[in-house]
């Protein structure tokens, strides 16, 4: 795993944290897509990945049928987790101090930006 690499997963991590503790989203909705578009990882190893960050207590047993069949990058999800956790204490420091509206349009905002990456771009 190479420095830009590194870096990435952790940013990711950060990232995903801050906005969980934002505006209430799972990680998956950021990491998975920056890990398929920025690092190249297939669908599956982006989400098994995701998932084994998430391992415990959640995920187990889905965790568990990725990495039988390869999909678990478990070095990715050990950084972007170690950083996660920093981004959601920040993010959710932020999010209380939002108008809900403001918070609301914020959110919406960030899934159809996401959405439309996904759907339209590679």
């Amino acid at each position: 795993m190479n420095v830009t690499a590194i870096i990435i997963l952790l940013s990711v991590g950060l990232a995903a944290g801050y906005l969980s503790g934002l505006v209430g989203i799972g990680g998956g909705l950021v990491i998975v897509p920056v890990l398929v578009l920025a690092l190249s990882y297939s669908q599956q190893l982006a989400q098994g990945t995701t998932l084994f960050m998430f391992l415990f207590p959640i995920g187990i047993l889905g965790v568990m049928q990725y990495y039988k069949n390869g999909n678990v990058d478990w070095k990715a999800a050990v950084l972007i987790g170690s950083t996660f956790i920093i981004g959601s204490y920040y993010g959710s420091k932020a999010a209380v101090e939002i108008d809900e509206a403001l918070l609301k349009k914020i959110f919406g905002s960030f899934i159809i930006l996401i959405g439309l990456k996904l759907i339209f771009f590679k």
